[in-house]
């Protein structure tokens, strides 16, 4: 089985990064609870909400990379996920660099095939799926796993199974908590 994944948020636990960056990128006392909520559907919406001008995007990637190499982690049983067999293939909008020294720093970076930044190699960001049918020229692809509903709207529309990471408020065919689960809950409803 040949899978898509996204990485914030999905492979390694980078939202406190994601959080601090944006806080201190908006130099207020933001509460952290609610910028995870608007992170949490997209970006761009989050950078609206809060008055943030996109202008400072690069600044942001800046600064929430720094957090993120320091203190993000993969997540749990991830590795048994990623070891099964099978290709495994990174959209993310995440600059490549910074995703595969977080892959190398958890020896993980053997476990994918490609790893596709969207906006380095010049793709629309998700939820355009322009970055999946790319993939889509290279690997055949069974499931797209994201945390968000934009890594799952491409799937969708190109008619490839989803599964929904610790988010039951998006549509997936498959919601999962804890990659502890992943066999029980994903790989053996698909195999039958």
């Amino acid at each position: 089985m040949n899978i898509l994944w996204d990485f914030d948020g999905t492979l390694f636990d980078t939202y406190p990064s994601l959080v601090e960056g944006f806080v201190h990128l908006s130099k207020k006392d933001l509460d952290r609870a609610e910028v995870l909520k608007w992170l949490k559907k997209d970006s761009k919406t989050a950078f609206r909400h809060f008055g943030i001008d996109e202008g400072q995007r690069e600044e942001y990637k800046r600064l929430y990379n720094h957090y993120a190499n320091t203190t993000s982690v993969p997540f749990e049983h991830l590795e048994a996920v990623l070891s099964r067999g099978g290709d495994n293939i990174i959209v993310t909008h995440r600059e490549k660099d910074s995703t595969i020294s977080l892959l190398e720093k958890y020896d993980l970076r053997k476990y994918f095939k490609e790893i596709v930044s969207v906006e380095e190699q010049g793709f629309p960001r998700k939820p355009d799926s322009a970055s999946y049918e790319y993939v889509l020229t290279n690997h055949q692809i069974d499931l797209v796993v994201g945390d968000r509903d934009l890594d799952l709207i491409p799937a969708r529309k190109l008619k490839i199974k989803t599964v929904a990471f610790q988010n039951r408020d998006i549509e997936a065919d498959f919601y999962l908590d804890s990659y502890e689960d992943f066999f029980p809950m994903v790989l053996q409803p698909l195999q039958n």
